[in-house]
């Protein structure tokens, strides 16, 4: 065969062609219909062997599809195709050149130029993908042509090929002497097909299978040869098997499968997908994406098609939203698209893999919906009720649901609630009065356009009997609003129910374009007013209890500016904030005999109520006690014992007899635990004596000098019990200021103790430069001190009350004190009330003298026959006179009733009836007799002694 011979076994030449012309030169008379019987007999190679020759016609055309027959079911399989490209092309020489006739030039010749059999077969045929080759053997049995497509099946060149014997080449030799005879019988003029295995003749050569069809051919000098037609038969069945499992996937997918072509339309589409839009496979064959969606959802889809035509990238999950013929419902798919391409890697398409996810995205919302949910409620139960503010907790629920829920909101709580009133009327029926107290929306107020008039934060106002809202209010179950204005679409009505009371009522509100409420929004919205219904209500107990408990403790507290003989007072009290509950410090100025003055602030351990009302009992037993004029330790002392007994029924003694035979009881009583300090100052001697039960050490100010703590021992807290108190007394010179206070002042979370201190020191040794209006050596009013002290220091965090208690030292001068010793005779009871007349005389007092002198009388009287040692007599003129006598004795004065024939124990009688008050004391030496007449022209008149003395009778 020459070289031009072999590039034409290479060319374009059908396969139905190839035995036609391979097999015209040998007429009618063919060998090869002897042959085929025999080669039927003797399939000795391997299996597959066919007879060629059984009854065949001779003419060409029957020839051509005897040759289909053979090559074209081993080429072809199931695909279906009789077409053997490279062997059909590589067939056709040799056959010619073995002598073609007229009758072969006539087919030939009658097609046409422009016949597509004749035409170049395009790049991705089927022989792309199924091994065909083809090579001569000549009449010595040897290879004399071997073609490309030989050396790409078996590996070998043709340089080694020709002149090879492919029997001792290729076949293994146990079938050598078989494939040798069979050789003979083809070069005698046999044809022979069948499937032979091969190995290839190199070391280590690999093993095929090959369906080889022989046909005899004749060479120039009229010598026999062969053509041989060889198909790797494993990879036939290879793609068998492939295009079997195609054809089932494609088939039985349960996803939509599409083949789209280059352009764009459909070439193949599987039974699902045909299911889905209907009709038959075959009528969506030639259909593009706008038959199947609409605009702009096709355009897009058709854009992204291309991109993945052009650039081979391929989209997963690609999320299509459409409907089907048929259906409202809008469906949604999930596509997966990627190019496909031929065997030389050429694109031919795209594959599209749909999957319809309308149910799981439907899931999805709900779960996601679920989740939202539970994270709104998870929000609420975070924000919701952080403060015990009514405002502020109906700010906070709509801070929750706009925008997360709803696009507007409104929070309407009872008028009567909020005032106090436990049952407001028309609670009932929903028709009783409520104030708007908060409202947020995620718009503008244009959806109020068209509908009625929106309801101002902070109004009074009540919904008509017959409303949707008071509908809600009435049964306790949410109602559908029906909306009058035109942008918002749906309202939820919701009660807010706490502990099965209505409390107010709660809107949501979605506009137009958002979805509508459903059940699930329904239940959510509940859930979301209950709870902050629940804190509402929290918030109402709290604020209820939070205003009885201040009424209590500034109804303890001195009412107005206390006023005290010798010094000058301001105070300052404090509570804390709305978020923190009262506390139980207090502060009192209390008036004692002799011009002198008991000053005490102290602080119950504690919040609420309860230490409202334990402040209110110490209060109460201090102002008891230093009525008695005991000594501040000894006040304290009493006080530790009344505390310790608060929380115990029967007080200290009731537990001290039944802490053995019942100690569990102790477990049961409330333990009270207080701070004081507690001090007495006496104007006439300017000292002042302090006793500390764990309080905060007072601050004292000398004139032009630092301020400074005094060092008061502080004992234990009041209700400890066990330990005796201390006491320190301090001379306090002329127009210094001393400083009681609570923690309140000096303490908080972002200032300790000990900075809070010297916070407070530092403020009154600088107490700021005084009103223009004075000049600069004199001090500032105690007003603008405490003013400055409060804001200096940081009073407004409102974690506890503040209590201070500012005192400025006023001595009584030298003449307003008369001061006399008087020997124990009877001519001393004369003499003082000589010493009475003469002061009261020189202080302008002629209106009081001759009551004075009287009561002194009696009083001195009592002292000479009652009392022991020298008697001392004192008059002290401040806000009102007072009159002292002092003896030795310790046996007090005893006020009783004379009967009608005693001559005597009317004196005492007298001084009460004379006097504004009178009473008696203890002193370190003996014991002290007082009594007090107002000033004239003061708003105590003064008694008449007649009607006095005449009233004892």
């Amino acid at each position: 065969m020459t070289e031009a011979g072999r590039g034409e076994l290479e060319g374009t030449v059908r396969v139905s062609e190839i035995p036609a012309k391979a097999t015209k030169s040998t007429g009618s008379g063919n060998p090869s219909d002897r042959a085929r019987p025999e080669a039927a007999e003797d399939s000795g190679l391997g299996g597959a062997t066919r007879d060629s020759g059984a009854a065949r016609d001779s003419t060409a055309g029957e020839t051509a599809r005897e040759a289909v027959g053979s090559a074209g079911r081993g080429a072809v399989g199931s695909a279906g195709r009789g077409a053997v490209g490279s062997a059909g092309r590589e067939a056709v020489e040799p056959a010619g050149r073995g002598g073609e006739s007229a009758e072969g030039a006539g087919v030939m010749g009658g097609q046409g130029v422009g016949d597509p059999m004749w035409q170049t077969s395009p790049p991705g045929s089927m022989y792309d993908y199924i091994k065909v080759a083809s090579f001569s053997i000549g009449p010595d049995g040897l290879v004399d042509q071997w073609s490309l497509r030989a050396e790409q099946l078996f590996g070998i060149s043709a340089e080694r090929a020709v002149g090879m014997d492919p029997i001792e080449a290729f076949v293994d030799p146990d079938r050598r002497a078989e494939g040798q005879r069979k050789m003979a019988e083809v070069l005698d003029g046999r044809e022979w097909t069948g499937v032979v295995p091969f190995r290839v003749p190199v070391p280590g050569g690999e093993e095929g299978l090959a369906e080889v069809y022989v046909m005899p051919t004749t060479v120039e000098g009229g010598e026999r040869a062969a053509l041989c037609i060889v198909v790797d038969v494993r990879t036939l069945r290879r793609i068998e098997t492939d295009l079997a499992a195609s054809q089932a996937i494609f088939g039985q997918s349960p996803f939509g499968f599409l083949l789209i072509d280059t352009d764009l339309r459909v070439r193949r589409a599987n039974q699902r997908f045909a299911t889905i839009y209907g009709g038959e496979v075959d009528d969506h064959r030639g259909r593009g994406v706008h038959d199947y969606l609409q605009s702009p959802e096709a355009e897009r889809v058709e854009a992204t098609l291309r991109r993945v035509l052009e650039t081979g990238d391929s989209i997963t999950d690609m999320h299509i939203t459409g409907f089907v013929p048929g259906s409202e419902e809008r469906r949604h798919w999930s596509v997966n698209l990627y190019r496909v391409h031929s065997g030389t890697g050429r694109p031919i398409g795209i594959a599209w893999l749909a999957i319809d996810n309308t149910a799981r995205r439907a899931a999805a919302r709900e779960a996601a919906a679920a989740r939202r949910n539970l994270a709104l409620l998870n929000e609420a139960g975070s924000r919701i009720g952080n403060s015990l503010d009514l405002e502020t907790t109906a700010r906070e629920l709509l801070d929750v649901v706009v925008p997360n829920f709803c696009d507007l909101a409104t929070v309407d709580l009872y008028q009567g609630l909020l005032v106090g009133d436990e049952t407001p009327p028309g609670l009932a029926d929903g028709s009783a009065e409520l104030r708007r107290v908060a409202f947020a929306s995620a718009v503008s107020d244009a959806p109020f356009v068209g509908g009625p008039a929106p309801v101002r934060v902070g109004a009074v106002h009540h919904y008509p009997f017959n409303s949707a809202c008071s509908d809600a209010l009435r049964t306790a179950r949410p109602q559908e609003v029906p909306e009058e204005g035109n942008l918002i679409q749906s309202t939820l009505a919701v009660p807010m129910v706490a502990h099965d009371t209505v409390v107010g009522l709660v809107q949501f509100s979605r506009t137009k374009g958002s979805e509508p409420f459903g059940e699930r929004d329904r239940g959510l919205a509940v859930e979301l007013a209950a709870r902050a219904a629940v804190c509402i209500d929290n918030a109402r107990l709290y604020r209820r209890e939070h205003e009885r408990a201040l009424i209590l403790q500034r109804s303890l507290l001195p009412p107005g500016d206390p006023e005290a003989s010798g010094l000058d007072i301001a105070c300052r009290y404090l509570p804390g904030n709305a978020a923190t509950e009262v506390g139980g410090d207090w502060f009192d100025v209390i008036e004692l005999p002799g011009h002198r003055t008991a000053l005490v602030v102290g602080d119950v351990m504690g919040r609420g109520l309860r230490a409202a009302v334990a402040m209110g009992e110490l209060r109460t037993a201090v102002r008891t006690l230093a009525l008695l004029d005991l000594e501040p330790a000894e006040v304290l002392s009493a006080l530790d014992e009344i505390a310790r007994g608060l929380g115990t029924p029967g007080g200290v003694q009731s537990t001290s007899r039944t802490a053995a035979s019942r100690p569990s009881d102790k477990d049961l009583s409330e333990v009270y635990l207080a701070t004081c300090v507690y001090a007495v100052y006496d104007s006439v001697t300017r000292r002042c004596t302090f006793a500390n039960a764990g309080h905060l050490p007072p601050v004292l100010v000398e004139p032009g000098e630092s301020a400074l703590m005094l060092d008061v021992p502080p004992g234990m807290p009041l209700g400890v019990g066990g330990e005796p108190f201390e006491e320190v007394e301090v001379e306090l010179p002329e127009g210094a200021l001393l400083a009681l206070y609570t923690d309140g002042l000096v303490e908080s979370r972002d200032h300790p103790l000990d900075e809070g201190l010297q916070a407070f020191v530092g403020a009154l040794t600088d107490p700021g430069q005084p009103p223009t209006t004075l000049r600069a050596d004199t001090p500032r009013s105690l007003e603008d001190v405490c003013d400055h002290v409060l804001n200096t220091l940081d009073t407004h965090h409102g974690e506890d009350d503040i209590a201070l208690l500012m005192a400025r030292v006023q001595g009584l001068p030298e003449d307003s004190v008369g001061d006399w010793t008087l020997p124990r005779e009877p001519r001393s009871v004369g003499r003082a009330r000589e010493y009475a007349r003469g002061r009261l005389l020189a202080w302008d007092l002629e209106p009081l003298v001759d009551t004075a002198e009287l009561l002194v009388s009696e009083l001195v009287t009592n002292a000479l026959r009652y009392g022991e040692g020298e008697i001392r007599l004192r008059l002290l003129l401040d806000r009102t006179l007072v009159c002292e006598v002092w003896d030795a004795g310790l046996v007090q004065p005893r006020r009783r009733r004379a009967r009608d024939t005693d001559e005597g124990g009317r004196g005492l009688q007298l001084v009460g009836l004379l006097s504004a008050a009178w009473g008696s004391r203890r002193t370190p030496r003996g014991k002290t007799v007082w009594f007090e007449l107002p000033l004239p022209g003061g708003e105590h008149g003064l008694t008449d002694p007649a009607e006095a003395l005449l009233s004892l009778f």
